[in-house]
C-alpha cells in the first residue's frame, strides 16, 4: 500500500507545528486525509467500518465491560459478533450505502489477536476490497508474535492500547494477562504486557506500519504520567497518540471520568513528544460511517437481525 511505502522512505521526524518535539512523517500527513482515526487538526470526512469478528481477549482491564447490545456508544460493544465468511457481503453492502468509507477496521469487541478471526478477515478484505485501508486495534500482547501475518494480509495501520509503562501503576489498571496458556498476575503480568507492547510497536514500525497508541486516561493513576508514556511509545516507533477518557465501568465504575481540564493537560503533556489525535468518538466495535457524523450501523445491523429472524417455509 502507498501508506506503508511512504512510511519506509519518510521516517517519523521532529518539528511538527504546534508541538515542541513531536512530529509526523509524510506518510502520516497523507494518512490524515484518508483515515478518520488518524486525522490531524480538524476531522476529515472519511468513514470506516468496524467488523466485530474478535470476541475473546487475553488481558483483563479493570475498566473493560464487553457487551452485545444496540444502544451503548463505547468500545467493546457490538450488536452481534460476526464470522469472517460474512464479511465480504457486509463490507460490500456498507460501501454501496456509504461511498465515503475508506477504511476497514477491526476493533473487537475483544482483542483482535486473541483469536484467529481478524487475520482471516483481513485476508478476505485484501482480496475483495484492495482499495480500502486495513486497520487493526490491539492490546499489543501478541503483536510481535504475529507481525509477519499482519504484514502478509496487508494491514496498513495499527492502534495499540498502552495504558502505562510503569508496572507498579499498570497493576492498578489490569487484573491479569494470559500468554501462551499461562495466566500472569500482579507485577509479573504488568512487566510482561509492557515488554510485549513495546516490542510489538518496534516490530510493526520496522515493517512500515503506521502506529497510533491509545491510552485510557484514568485520573489518579496515569493522568500525570502521559508525557512519559507518550515519550516511550514514540521512541518505540509510534507516530500518533490518542487519549481516551475513562468511561467508569466494571471494577472502575466508582471512579470519576477525567474532566476537560485533565484531558487538555494530558494532551499538552503528550504533544511535547508526539503528534496527538483529538477527535476520538468512543466508537463501538461495529461502527459504520464517518465518526461524529452519520452512522449506518443501526441501519445495517437492524437489517441483519431482521433477516436472521425471518422464517420461510421455502
Amino acid at each position: 500500500m502507498v501508506i506503508r511505502e511512504l512510511h519506509k522512505t519518510h521516517p517519523i521526524v521532529k518539528g511538527q507545528a504546534g508541538t515542541q518535539e513531536g512530529g509526523c512523517s509524510a506518510a502520516l500527513n497523507k494518512l490524515a486525509s484518508q483515515h478518520p482515526c488518524f486525522a490531524l487538526g480538524k476531522p476529515n470526512n472519511k468513514g470506516r467500518i468496524h467488523l466485530p469478528v474478535s470476541p475473546g481477549c487475553n488481558i483483563a482491564c479493570r475498566f473493560c465491560e464487553r457487551s452485545i447490545n444496540a444502544y451503548e456508544q463505547r468500545p467493546g460493544v457490538t450488536a452481534e459478533v460476526i464470522r469472517p465468511d460474512e464479511v465480504v457481503e457486509l463490507v460490500g453492502e456498507a460501501v454501496a450505502l456509504a461511498p465515503e468509507l475508506t477504511v476497514v477496521g477491526i476493533a473487537g469487541p475483544g482483542d483482535t489477536l486473541a483469536t484467529p478471526y481478524a487475520i482471516e478477515t483481513f485476508r478476505l478484505v485484501k482480496e475483495q476490497f484492495p482499495q480500502l485501508l486495513r486497520c487493526m486495534s490491539t492490546n499489543g500482547l501478541l503483536l510481535e508474535d504475529r507481525i509477519e501475518e499482519l504484514v502478509e494480509v496487508g494491514v496498513d495501520t495499527l492502534t495499540v492500547t498502552v495504558n502505562e509503562v510503569d508496572p507498579t501503576r499498570l497493576v492498578q489498571i489490569n487484573d491479569y494477562v494470559v500468554y501462551e496458556g499461562r495466566q500472569y498476575r500482579g507485577i509479573e503480568a504488568a512487566e510482561l504486557l509492557i515488554s510485549k507492547q513495546l516490542a510489538g510497536i518496534r516490530a510493526a514500525a520496522a515493517r512500515g506500519l503506521m502506529i497510533k497508541v491509545n491510552t485510557v486516561l484514568v485520573p489518579g493513576i496515569n493522568d500525570r504520567r502521559i508525557g512519559v508514556i507518550a515519550q516511550t511509545v514514540k521512541a518505540a516507533g509510534a507516530g500518533l497518540y490518542n487519549l481516551i477518557p475513562l468511561i467508569p465501568n466494571a471494577q472502575m465504575s466508582r471512579l470519576a471520568a477525567p474532566t476537560c481540564a485533565q484531558i487538555d493537560a494530558a494532551r499538552s503533556d503528550a504533544e511535547a513528544h508526539i503528534a496527538v489525535f483529538r477527535h476520538c468518538q468512543h466508537c463501538r466495535a461495529d461502527a459504520i460511517g464517518v465518526p461524529g457524523g452519520k452512522d449506518y450501523g443501526d441501519q445495517i445491523w437492524r437489517r441483519r437481525v431482521s433477516q436472521a429472524n425471518t422464517f420461510s417455509h421455502g
